[in-house]
């Protein structure tokens, strides 16, 4: 009587569990305005030049901005940030209108983009930047006038992003040199 009792109670809760939750619905990128504030620098994000980051948490309508795709990056390898995220956004300076103001809506998926580290080119916060692009001969090109190389996102080092011995030196091409954000929208 007692199991068959448990088993009754117990019964919704492992229903739950069973995984037939719907997919998880990615929202759009969301139009840069000037309500942007930038999530580590409290700062309006449009106040800054070169390209941006937005990414969304699961369950949240807004995104939480970024000043410079590097810190978009941070909060991905941050142990201490969230790893629930939705989606992730970045300029697309294949898109961009020029480097001082890359545009509204000139956003594209993090993961698919390529982009070129250790430029001359300094992002948002003054700091090194990662340069994403949808258009990889773009970025060759970008990369061959401003100094740098050409990955892609899960090929940017750790040390690149959150500072290290090598942060402002061009990385390697070794694998173990990077670290694949958890949890990322593909």
């Amino acid at each position: 009587m007692i199991t068959r009792l448990l088993t009754l109670l117990l019964l919704p809760a492992l229903a739950a569990c069973g995984g037939d939750e719907p997919p998880l619905e990615v929202p759009p990128a969301a139009k840069l305005n000037r309500e942007a504030v930038g999530y580590y620098c409290g700062m309006i994000v449009a106040d800054h030049s070169g390209p941006k980051g937005q990414l969304f948490l699961k369950g949240h309508s807004s995104p939480l901005w970024f000043s410079s795709v590097r810190d978009t990056i941070a909060f991905t390898m941050l142990p201490e940030e969230s790893k629930d995220i939705a989606a992730i956004y970045v300029h697309d300076m294949s898109q961009a209108t020029s480097w001082d103001a890359p545009g509204d809506e000139a956003w594209m998926e993090a993961a698919s983009a390529v982009y070129v580290i250790g430029s001359s080119r300094r992002g948002g916060m003054g700091a090194m930047e990662a340069v994403p692009f949808s258009d990889s001969e773009a970025a060759t090109n970008f990369a061959n006038e401003n100094g740098g190389h050409v990955v892609s996102w899960d090929e940017i080092p750790l040390d690149y992003v959150l500072g290290g011995p090598e942060a402002e030196t061009p990385p390697t091409n070794d694998p173990s040199d990077s670290i694949k954000p958890e949890n990322q929208h593909e």
